[in-house]
């Protein structure tokens, strides 16, 4: 197949699967959602996928109505039937099917699950990428992976307007994340990345990064740096499923980083052979 939708136990090609109006992601994006690449029909970091989307579940109050080994089994069993080497896998969980209405407790059924595996490309891991900043008007809940997407995708659409890859979010002077990413510094050797509060999202693949960075003996700062900072660094780069590692060159027009290859060529590489091992690819 090209590829294949899922809705509650229903598949179709994508163009064809219907869902309810009603489900309340239509409404309220009442809902949380994981998604990662797919190379030779392997998902990657899936257990660590799985296990974030029933952690933003649990902080929004849905009860996910499938064990985790069955999620797992199912979504690999979409996979399985999806052509080509490497694949997108897009799963969301809404709290259902129910009128419209704004209180939850009896709004809704139960749980609706949805997902995708469609064809993909993955970012060049030894490009040079160009990024925007925007101030962070989003709510104060970017810890939950929630499908209220609607400011990260108006700021993206802003960098892609600019000719850019990616925004870099900021509150007043201290920096957060991307507007579907991570961002992190090297400075003096040393990784410096926004701490896991509820200002960002904890990325599958920051938290891979930061592993990598004790293997390597990489000093890491987990603290808030600011937009002087950004743009000080020795290094800048932003991480996620489907980017990897990606060394940003430009910010809102200026050159950054690219001083430290050395540090930043060490962990990407270390993360490209891990991802590689796990998805068997030589």
């Amino acid at each position: 197949m090209q590829n294949i939708a899922y809705y509650n136990g229903k598949t179709a090609p994508i163009e064809e699967m219907m869902v309810p109006m009603n489900d309340r992601a239509c409404y309220f994006g009442d809902g949380v959602y994981d998604a990662t690449c797919v190379v030779n029909h392997v998902p990657m970091a899936f257990d660590d996928h799985i296990d974030r989307i029933y952690r933003s579940a649990k902080l929004i109050d849905i009860d996910i109505p499938m064990e985790k080994a069955e999620m797992k089994r199912v979504l690999q069993g979409l996979v399985d039937q999806v052509e080509g080497d490497v694949l997108f896998l897009y799963w969301q969980v809404t709290r259902g099917v129910g009128m419209r209405s704004h209180p939850y407790a009896g709004a809704g059924e139960k749980p609706s699950i949805w997902a995708f595996v469609r064809p993909s490309a993955m970012r060049d891991p030894f490009g040079a990428y160009r990024c925007i900043t925007l101030e962070d008007t989003r709510f104060l809940h970017c810890n939950i992976k929630t499908i209220n997407l609607l400011p990260a995708v108006m700021a993206n659409q802003k960098a892609d307007a600019a000719g850019c890859d990616e925004a870099i979010f900021h509150r007043g002077e201290r920096v957060t994340e991307c507007s579907h990413s991570n961002v992190h510094i090297i400075k003096d050797g040393v990784l410096k990345t926004a701490p896991c509060d509820n200002l960002i999202l904890p990325g599958i693949t920051r938290a891979h990064i930061l592993a990598i960075c004790g293997k390597l003996g990489i000093p890491v700062v987990e603290e808030p740096f600011t937009l002087t900072e950004l743009m000080d660094a020795d290094e800048v780069f932003f991480s996620s499923s489907s980017a990897l590692t990606c060394r940003i060159r430009e910010i809102d027009g200026k050159p950054v980083g690219m001083k430290d290859e050395k540090t930043f060529g060490a962990i990407r590489d270390a993360y490209q052979r891990e991802m590689k091992a796990e998805c068997g690819v030589e």
